[in-house]
């Protein structure tokens, strides 16, 4: 949630310019999801996001948490003026390593306009760049790569188990109100090769990880403050995907998730049958954001317990997207099963504006 963050809140600099002309496409029920073509971009739509994140070892032993999410937004500026330069459609990307023996993040971001052959977003299939960032699908493997100032990644998420369609279809309740939707896939239980250079030094790793495609126009409700998100991967196959947007008051104003066990069988959560509950909270030494990095989430009736690889996993994407939020590797056990996955922690610091 952009989502697998959902950041949409993260483009005010372009909203209120925007908001005039904010006929987009609405996101509702009924329309089947069709591939390789839903792989790809969907300009017409506000926002879009393809978004990596798992566990990967190194050939020592020593474990990390990688991050890599392009986005996409469309800001309805300048749409009929024929310069190249036209900020039609705006690319944006994060990317962040979790190193233990660090104790915090590495991560960097890029932002650019669409064009001249520097940031594209194709429309066929997954296929996102900005510079030499970039994130391709070919053969049932995604291929991301990263030059950053930090870490460099070229890793490869290989698919070993069909599309998890989330929602109805495909159609994934935000918020009350049946437009509060977006369009939303995962990927678990992808499997990692590849390399990651920190430091100029560099390491073969293999794990496994989580992809989200998600694109909307507008599905969260003005009264939300933020979200929590999980997706994890399980040690026998399974995989859970589980969200609440918290209201201002901290209660919550939806929620929902999907389960797909080891035999393939998928279940779909409504809002009552999910709950998120603060073991531990975590405050941020360079921001004093207090975040609940260990978490109790509850789908269907079993209780899953998250904590983190490490505490400090809050990342500042305030020269791109915008916004600080806490995104982070998680260790997660329950009803026997244990597994290695995801959180991200959105409008604790202050409240998302949309």
């Amino acid at each position: 949630m952009k989502r697998r963050q959902f950041l949409g809140a993260v483009f005010a600099f372009v909203a209120a310019r925007a908001s005039a002309e904010a006929d987009y496409p609405a996101v509702a029920p009924g329309r089947p999801l069709s591939f390789p073509r839903d792989h790809g971009s969907h300009p017409d739509y506000r926002t879009e996001w393809w978004y990596v994140t798992g566990w990967v070892t190194d050939t020592a032993g020593h474990d990390y948490g990688v991050q890599v999410t392009f986005f996409r937004h469309r800001p309805r500026i300048a749409e009929s003026n024929p310069s190249a330069f036209a900020p039609r459609q705006l690319l944006f990307a994060h990317a962040a390593i979790a190193d233990p023996a660090l104790g915090r993040l590495r991560h960097d971001q890029r932002a650019a306009r669409a064009g001249f052959g520097l940031a594209t977003a194709s429309e066929e299939t997954t296929r996102v760049v900005i510079d030499n960032w970039s994130l391709d699908l070919a053969d049932d493997t995604y291929h991301a790569r990263v030059v950053a100032r930090e870490f460099e990644l070229d890793l490869r998420f290989t698919s070993r188990q069909p599309l998890l369609v989330n929602g109805e279809s495909g159609y994934s309740r935000k918020g009350p109100l049946p437009v509060q939707a977006s369009w939303y896939y995962s990927r678990p239980q992808l499997a990692v090769t590849g390399t990651m250079s920190i430091d100029g030094k560099d390491a073969e790793v293999k794990g496994v990880a989580w992809l989200d495609h998600e694109w909307s126009s507008e599905y969260i409700a003005s009264g939300a403050s933020g979200w929590d998100w999980t997706g994890v991967n399980f040690d026998d196959g399974a995989a859970l995907m589980a969200f609440r947007m918290r209201d201002r008051a901290g209660g919550v104003l939806w929620a929902g998730g999907t389960w797909r066990g080891p035999d393939g069988r998928v279940r779909t959560f409504a809002p009552d049958h999910v709950r998120f509950d603060v073991r531990r909270t975590w405050r941020s030494p360079r921001t004093g954001f207090d975040y609940p990095v260990s978490m109790t989430v509850s789908a269907g009736g079993v209780d899953y317990t998250l904590e983190p690889m490490m505490d400090d996993q809050e990342l500042d994407s305030r020269a791109s997207t915008g916004t600080i939020y806490w995104e982070g590797a998680v260790r997660a056990t329950g009803d026997g099963l244990s597994g290695r996955g995801y959180l991200e922690l959105t409008g604790y610091g202050t409240s998302l504006r949309w």
